[in-house]
């Protein structure tokens, strides 16, 4: 199974592609989609929808993972965010891409077995199980690993 995993921003929208084959798991490949804060809002939400697109095109996954948006503060970011992940969510169903949705908390307890583990921890179990020598420069390529990967441990094939 290939696992496209996400992690949406407007600014920066983190990917990944892991494959996994009999409990063994493979990164295929992983980047991050940069908006900059001088495009128009429109022009940022299509840049993540056409990124995604053509990384759906070109990975050929069997499945997204998409973090779910948690925000307790500031509701205007939230907003923005969300559509981000709208168009994300647009390019999945377009491609007939069945989508899992993970919290925060569920990634955490996936990847390091504690749902109090803190960015470094996960990140570190992250790189260890998916056999990283190197942490991604980006921490959003980083987090959609950790949500492919929690995917991957978390799904249950139809019987």
């Amino acid at each position: 199974m290939k696992i496209l995993g996400i992690d949406p921003g407007i600014g920066r929208t983190g990917w990944g592609v892991i494959e996994v084959q009999s409990s063994k798991f493979k990164v295929q490949s992983y980047g991050c989609i940069e908006t900059g804060k001088d495009m128009k809002l429109e022009e940022r939400i299509r840049e993540v929808y056409e990124s995604v697109r053509k990384i759906i095109e070109s990975e050929k996954p069997d499945v997204m993972a998409i973090e779910e948006l948690f925000f307790n503060t500031n509701a205007k970011t939230a907003l923005i965010v969300g559509q981000a992940r709208g168009v994300v969510l647009l390019a999945a169903a377009q491609a007939k891409l069945p989508v899992s949705v993970y919290t925060p908390l569920q990634v955490k307890i996936a990847v390091t077995g504690y749902g109090r583990a803190e960015k470094g921890q996960v990140e570190k179990m992250m790189m260890v199980q998916l056999g990283l020598k190197e942490k991604p420069k980006i921490d959003d390529t980083a987090d959609a690993l950790a949500i492919a990967l929690t995917h991957a441990y978390s799904y249950k094939a139809p019987r």
